[in-house]
C-alpha cells in the first residue's frame, strides 16, 4: 500500500476506517507550533480551536514537551486504581491556586459535566430535601457537552447519534426519575 499523503487520500482512510462521531473540517494537520497548524499541503492556519478549549495552551510549548518527556521518562499513566507521587502534590497545588479545599482532576470534558450532575442530584437530595427519585437536571436546547450516554441525552441537536441516547420523550428532564 502506497502511503497517503494528500488531504484527500488521509481524508478517504479516515472516512473509509474510523467510526463517524464527528464531521472534521477539510484539513488534515501534520504539524502545530504555537497557535499554528500545518495542514499536509504546506499551508497554515491560526489554530482557534484549541481541542475544543481542552488543550488551550498552543502546540509543543517546550517547557510543556519538556515536563511531559520527564514525566513519560518516569512512568506513562497510572490508573486511579492506585496513588501515584505527583497526584497528591498536583492536588494541592491546584485546590490552593483555585481557593478550593478539594479537586477533583478529569481526563475529559464529559467526566466533569458527569460529575456536576451526580454532584447536582446529592446536592439536591440530602441538601435541599428533594424527594427520591424526583430530582430534575434541565440543559437547554442546541447544546454539546460530550457523547456519553447521560450528556447525549440531554442534546437536541440533529447530529447527535440517534440510535445511542436513550429513548424518553424529554430525556433532558424525565430521565432523572425513570434512574
Amino acid at each position: 500500500m502506497t502511503a497517503a499523503t494528500t488531504t484527500r487520500d488521509l481524508r478517504a482512510l479516515s472516512d473509509a476506517h474510523s467510526a463517524r462521531n464527528y464531521h472534521p473540517l477539510p484539513v488534515v494537520i501534520s504539524a502545530a507550533e504555537g497557535a499554528w497548524v500545518t495542514d499536509v499541503e504546506g499551508r497554515r492556519y491560526l489554530d482557534m480551536l484549541a481541542a475544543y478549549s481542552a488543550v488551550n495552551f498552543g502546540h509543543r510549548h517546550p517547557r510543556l514537551v519538556a515536563a511531559a518527556q520527564r514525566q513519560l521518562d518516569r512512568v506513562t499513566l497510572v490508573s486511579r486504581a492506585f496513588d501515584h507521587d505527583q497526584f497528591g502534590p498536583f492536588c494541592a497545588e491546584l485546590a490552593a491556586l483555585a481557593g478550593m479545599d478539594m479537586v477533583l482532576p478529569m481526563n475529559t470534558g464529559a467526566e466533569a459535566v458527569e460529575t456536576a450532575i451526580k454532584t447536582a442530584r446529592k446536592w439536591g437530595y440530602e441538601v435541599k430535601g428533594v424527594p427520591d427519585g424526583q430530582a430534575v437536571i434541565i440543559a437547554f436546547e442546541g447544546n454539546f457537552h460530550g457523547r456519553s450516554t447521560t450528556i447525549v441525552s440531554f442534546s437536541t441537536s440533529a447530529s447527535s447519534p440517534t440510535g445511542t441516547r436513550p429513548r424518553w420523550p424529554r430525556p433532558w428532564t424525565s430521565m432523572w426519575s425513570a434512574c
